[in-house]
């Protein structure tokens, strides 16, 4: 990791700008396209991990829907108003420019080399990368799937050709992504290098670690089709469990942020540089806890000055609940520069293996219920001992696997907002109330789904409506077309 700085931080400020500075998600005029490919891949690999564990309600408002966390003072995000900060926007340009966009390039370069004489192996190390390249679009684009339903897929990212491209069938889309991950695991040769090495910022070129997180992404989508396409997902996830997935946490996909700016962690740069306290525990998971004497207590969350966990009622601000010095603030993780992001891990493969499981008897759902609540404690710093004596009180119901399975993916995906709003999404547990005085976009209820960006509608206006039609009306509470329960 000590090579970071000479990859990351040259390219930081030619790229960071596009954001504020593209109309539309297929042009970044902006980045240095004259980079090697292994910067463009580093370059992305820590745009996903930014995008994915900050805490800046411009842009990832995930830990205050799943209730992880409540807003102090200003309540809009908290409420289900997103519109006046325009996350949306910030969703699409943080996914399609500074991730897809240079992920492509990244592609085009790796074709575009032309080995010398002596480069016997190319074709196999080339392989390889363009395969760990697709791997992380394919991740992306199951992210905006989830997100929004139809997006841009077949005309994105088509640079020169088109600036409104259309969006395609959400459903069409997961198929196509099923089908070039398992093409990408096929490609890949665990027997020769990536040569990808440091610049490879999640698993230093392993290509058989890389075979891992691809299986495992493999069995993410095949899980999340199980309620609308039960055998294309059955058949996913046996795919995905013979490639070999992640089942341990020495195999965990992380970002690993490290000291100094601005490469430490977003959570750091939210919650330490910018000296503020917006966030405040939320009252549903540390009452959840609480109730169960969860030993991640202390890590998650700190004490309040009064010396008890106590969260804050979603929706309402901290001065209504005697001020934030009376609730808990997040723990010391999430003030620690260099905690790693997680992309994917252990924790929350092994909860897809236990609902597969349940659902199929692909394994015994119990024992692997019980190894996805190991790996989450051991993620924290705690013992197997203090992971058996949790398992004593909430132990597996088969009879209620979706609750069971449900809740504890919930508590255990605490860091992991993303992944944890989908599986409430389709689990529909743990059972959440929504916000109070909730945004009346919300309809009174929890959001299951983002609204297209703004910004792309003024610029692709027609394209943008269609697609809103076909998902049944561009609303936060219109639900994915995986989400039917």
């Amino acid at each position: 990791m000590k090579k970071m700085k000479k990859i990351i931080l040259p390219l930081i400020t030619g790229l960071m700008l596009v954001g504020c500075t593209t109309d539309d998600i297929n042009n970044d005029p902006n980045s240095a396209y004259t980079a090697l490919p292994t910067n463009l891949i580093s370059y992305s690999q820590k745009a996903i991990s930014d995008h994915i564990t900050t805490p800046n309600y411009n842009t990832n408002v995930f830990r205050l829907t799943m209730q992880y966390w409540n807003e102090a003072i200003y309540m809009q995000e908290s409420q289900y108003d997103f519109a006046s900060r325009s996350v949306s926007d910030q969703i699409y340009s943080d996914n399609y420019v500074l991730i897809l966009n240079n992920l492509v390039k990244a592609k085009e370069l790796i074709n575009a080399y032309v080995p010398t004489a002596t480069e016997t192996t190319w074709p196999k190390i080339k392989a390889n990368q363009l395969a760990i390249v697709d791997i992380m679009m394919v991740y992306t684009f199951q992210n905006l799937v989830d997100t929004f339903g139809n997006v841009p897929y077949s005309e994105a990212l088509q640079l020169g050709t088109t600036k409104t491209p259309k969006y395609d069938d959400a459903a069409t889309i997961y198929t196509s992504l099923i089908s070039r991950l398992d093409a990408d695991i096929n490609s890949l040769d665990v027997a020769t290098t990536s040569s990808l090495g440091t610049a490879d910022l999640y698993y230093a070129g392993s290509v058989a670690k890389w075979k891992k997180f691809g299986s495992s992404v493999l069995l993410k989508l095949g899980v999340t089709l199980a309620d609308v396409n039960p055998s294309l997902a059955q058949s996913t996830v046996n795919k995905a469990i013979g490639y070999g997935v992640i089942t341990a946490n020495a195999d965990n996909c992380l970002f690993n942020y490290l000291a100094a700016s601005p490469n430490f962690n977003p959570l750091y740069s939210n919650l330490v540089v910018e000296g503020r306290q917006d966030f405040v525990a939320g009252k549903p998971i540390v009452d959840y806890m609480l109730a169960s004497n969860d030993a991640r207590l202390p890590k998650y969350f700190q004490k309040s000055e009064k010396g008890d966990y106590k969260g804050s009622a979603i929706g309402l601000s901290a001065s209504v609940q005697g001020g934030v010095n009376t609730l808990s603030l997040p723990g010391t993780y999430a003030v620690t520069a260099t905690t790693p992001g997680i992309i994917l891990n252990a924790t929350e493969v092994n909860f897809y293996l236990a609902e597969a499981a349940a659902r199929w008897g692909t394994g015994n759902p119990a024992t692997l219920y019980a190894a996805a609540i190991a790996a989450s404690f051991e993620q924290w710093g705690l013992t197997a001992a203090d992971a058996a004596a949790y398992l004593t009180t909430k132990p597996y119901d088969p009879t209620n696997w979706k609750k069971s399975i449900g809740e504890q993916a919930w508590v255990a995906l605490f860091n992991q907002p993303y992944s944890s709003w989908s599986t409430w999404r389709r689990l529909d547990y743990p059972q959440l109330t929504p916000a109070a005085n909730a945004a009346p976009a919300s309809e009174g209820k929890i959001p299951v789904r983002m609204v297209y960006s703004t910004r792309e509608n003024s610029t692709n206006g027609a394209n943008v409506s269609a697609a809103a039609t076909a998902v049944g009306g561009d609303k936060l509470t219109t639900k994915i077309f995986w989400d039917k329960n």
